[in-house]
């Protein structure tokens, strides 16, 4: 008999969820990341996080296979569904089915905080192990164990998880090998009583959540080229919103560093309103629009908190709950490259690209008209009060996009945000027949772009750099184009992105700065400038260019198709938090903007 050796941590992860929860596993079917009730919860399964190893002692859910020699994982195409075949060294196999269930029932969508998994032997009669070993307080405590007929709860001072199953819970408790010889179910969730029988149940729950990801996928508008790369990428993007509240999250983990032996380590399971812009933007270029009706939701309320006040660059899932930045002492870390991080910091930062963020997520409810409740008049009025707050602050020094802990300036693509925030109110306004109020952001726009004009060029560099009167570039300076502040064709675009390819691109790769920052000089690529800089390089015509690195970005997928935030350009291993919705982004809309048109490539045969 052999007791499967615990892998170094890694980013060869899958993820299942709901849009209210989800885990992450490993390809031997390992649940190594899973936080309830919800996104920001307490980790119950964190073994991700456990140290050098995947631990072994704790912070899991696990099928072993006996004498295992070989894994095969993948999605059930075109869905949310993770599908991991283990075999053995006899050539017999189990494949584990995980999902969380999502599906249409009653006129509304059912997605309990549920996961289920179901295993069935699909050669031979394979001998398995179930070891269930949750954790609470991040790490710091193990529940008590406490066994019914047909489930075992474990449970916390914070509350607790019943995992109920058909299969002998004595094997589970007591860890023991088994045969299994007929398909077995476990359904992972709060302690709530699951009152059907888990066969029929878990079968019936797996159909018409495969059902609702098919329908769903179906009517994605998806290029010609890199279909399936685009399809995972969305199916990816919408398991990361918070479908309660309309909150969408830029990664499911918290603390994964953004390089080796670094201390940059984040907690990004919260709301920015950056990402989720570039978000909502993604997904309503494949037709997508119902993420952004419910993010328009979110920052409707998370605006009525605190109307008269900045907004915070970031906000947890439901809006008004702190997220005050601790340290968790009971993980030792991804590695061991401590510290973890529960909340962030950056909710207290001023980062005045935010309201520019919010203005572009909302635009397209104006224009679009297959939406059953376009914007109107109320809507625009409450977009308009972040204009007023854009106009006013468009020059201030802040801690920019990448959220600089330790110093302030006035942040070039900062105050070109809050630019695009009054020149989109002044085109929502004609759109709404209110030539006033289109006068009015017509000016606030032509005023801030005058300055930034003036002030963030660089006549000796030939290039716009990161900050007023500055000497640095960064790699948002390749978004002037894209928020429509520059033609590509204008020079000072073409000048600037030949001075981002100098001193940021490393082979095929671009980071997001070079200059040293509060925890030193950057040593991985930032995945989503890659991307920024393959759109750019189309803008301006060097479209072969930008397909040869796309390509290249695409091969640094993980075997799923997914990406973490950050790569090294050397080893090619993913770092920083995942799966990264920024990262997943750049994918769709540099395939969508790179692809030949259907017309072109089916009719035409080209």
């Amino acid at each position: 008999m052999i007791t499967p050796t615990p892998a170094t941590a890694n980013l060869t992860l899958g993820i299942v969820g709901n849009c209210v929860v989800s885990a992450l596993i490993d390809r031997h079917a390992r649940f190594v990341w899973c936080c309830l009730p919800s996104y920001d919860g307490d980790p119950v399964f964190c073994s991700l996080l456990a140290g050098a190893q995947t631990d072994e002692s704790r912070g899991f859910l696990a099928c072993d296979v006996d004498r295992l020699v070989s894994s095969d994982q993948r999605y059930v195409a075109n869905t949310a569904v993770l599908s991991t075949t283990l075999t053995d060294a006899d050539g017999q196999s189990v494949e584990i089915i995980d999902f969380a269930p999502r599906f249409k029932r009653y006129e509304r969508i059912f997605r309990p905080r549920q996961l289920v998994r179901r295993i069935e032997p699909r050669s031979g009669g394979c001998r398995i192990r179930i070891r269930i070993r949750p954790c609470a307080d991040y790490g710091a405590t193990t529940p008590m164990t406490r066994l019914g007929s047909n489930h075992i709860r474990y449970l916390s001072d914070g509350g607790g998880i019943r995992v109920t199953t058909d299969m002998p819970v004595a094997y589970i408790d007591q860890e023991q090998w088994f045969l299994i010889d007929r398909p077995l179910t476990l359904i992972i969730g709060q302690d709530e009583v699951v009152a059907s029988a888990v066969d029929g149940l878990a079968a019936s729950l797996l159909a018409r959540t495969v059902d609702y990801w098919l329908e769903w996928t179906r009517y994605l508008s998806v290029p010609f080229e890199w279909q399936d790369a685009v399809i995972r990428a969305a199916i990816t993007l919408k398991l990361c919103s918070f479908e309660e509240t309309g909150a969408i999250v830029a990664a499911m983990t918290t603390s994964i560093p953004e390089a080796s032996g670094t201390t940059r380590n984040w907690d990004y399971r919260y709301c920015w309103l950056r990402d989720s812009y570039f978000v909502v933007q993604a997904l309503n270029r494949l037709g997508a629009t119902r993420t952004m009706e419910d993010f328009i939701r979110y920052i409707t309320n998370v605006a009525a908190l605190a109307p008269d006040e900045r907004l915070k660059p970031v906000y947890a899932i439901v809006p008004g709950v702190t997220m005050s930045e601790r340290i968790a002492p009971g993980l030792a870390g991804y590695r061991a490259m401590g510290p973890v991080r529960v909340g962030n910091l950056a909710e207290a930062q001023v980062q005045n690209d935010s309201y520019g963020n919010v203005v572009l997520a909302a635009a397209q409810m104006f224009f679009d008209r297959r939406l059953p409740r376009p914007g109107d008049l109320g809507l625009y009025r409450r977009l308009e009060m972040l204009g007023d707050w854009a106009a006013r602050t468009a020059f201030e020094p802040d801690a920019g996009l990448w959220e600089f802990r330790e110093r302030s300036r006035t942040h070039t693509h900062s105050s070109v945000m809050c630019w695009a925030a009054c020149d989109r109110l002044g085109k929502i306004a004609r759109v709404l027949g209110l030539a006033d109020r289109d006068e009015y952001w017509r000016a606030h726009a032509s005023r801030l772009r005058r300055e930034i004009l003036a002030r963030a060029w660089n006549a000796q560099q030939n290039s716009f750099v990161d900050s007023f009167d500055g000497e640095q570039v960064d790699a948002s300076l390749l978004l002037l184009h894209e928020v429509g502040f520059l033609s590509p064709t204008d020079p000072r675009f073409l000048g600037t992105l030949a001075n981002v390819e100098r001193q940021l691109r490393q082979g095929r790769h671009m980071f997001r700065y070079v200059a040293p920052d509060d925890f030193g000089q950057p040593t991985t690529s930032f995945l989503i400038c890659t991307f920024w800089y393959i759109d750019a390089l189309a803008a301006v015509g060097r479209r072969e260019e930008a397909r040869e690195i796309l390509e290249d970005t695409l091969s640094c997928r993980n075997h799923l198709g997914l990406l973490s935030e950050d790569i090294d350009p050397v080893s090619g291993e993913l770092w920083g938090n995942f799966p990264q919705t920024y990262s997943m982004v750049g994918l769709i809309v540099s395939a969508m903007r790179l692809s030949k048109s259907w017309e072109e490539a089916f009719w035409r045969g080209s």
